[in-house]
């Protein structure tokens, strides 16, 4: 199987995956900035597939991180995928964003039993989500998506970019300090999912809380 896997959630990113395993990257990129992915994920998926030689007729299955993220962020990622899901007619699942950090935890050599994923939520708030791991097994989800203060987590090791900022608050992993999201751990982690027969998400965002955006009300008429 081949897949497609695109995260927007904090920066831009986007995989081509290949197999049943935690391995087979085909190919993949992911930008340093957190605002600019409109701009860069399309021609950033185009230059993929290109330099793969691969077509939508050749993927088999797209996945996209729903979050949580920033909404302007995450619109760009999921409406993208959306879209080439619907011209290629392939389908489309969705995956917790958090999940691929937490794969790549559980790969490395300092996972804990249980840890956390923090990522930044901005307004002086950390996205976050609690994990357990096994020998051998994939990280499983114990405990959120949340949205809350540093302060309000619970006391275990914590991994990622929100654990970094703010590392005198919470038990940050100084090896995982700058970690965002990546859609090459997302698609590996899809892949071992659906090979283990689980029902992944569909590709609705996981907005935690409400938008700045508000609709104006209507205008008074001048007397």
């Amino acid at each position: 199987m081949l897949i497609l896997a695109i995260d927007t959630s904090a920066v831009a990113s986007a995989a081509l995956v290949s197999g049943d395993a935690l391995e087979g990257v085909v190919a993949s990129f992911s930008t340093e900035d957190t605002r600019s992915h409109a701009e860069v994920l399309a021609p950033g998926i185009e230059q993929l597939l290109a330099d793969a030689g691969v077509g939508g007729s050749d993927i088999d299955a797209l996945v996209v991180g729903v979050g949580p993220g920033p909404f302007t962020g995450l619109r760009s990622g999921i409406a993208t995928a959306r879209t080439l899901s619907f011209v290629w007619g392939k389908p489309l699942h969705g995956l917790m964003s958090l999940d691929a950090v937490a794969l790549e935890v559980a790969e490395s050599t300092t996972a804990a039993a249980e840890f956390l994923v923090v990522t930044d939520a901005r307004r002086k708030e950390v996205y976050w989500a609690g994990y357990s791991l096994a020998d051998g097994q994939l990280p499983v989800l114990e405990d959120g998506p949340h949205v809350s203060f540093a302060t309000d987590l619970p006391d275990l090791p914590a991994y990622g970019a929100g654990a970094g900022l703010y590392a005198e608050t919470l038990k940050a992993n100084p090896e995982f300090a700058q970690e965002q999201p990546d859609a090459l751990y997302l698609g590996q982690f899809a892949l071992a999912r659906l090979a283990a027969g689980d029902a992944l998400l569909d590709s609705t965002p996981l907005y935690l809380r409400e938008s700045d955006a508000q609709v104006p009300g209507p205008r008074k008429r001048a007397l």
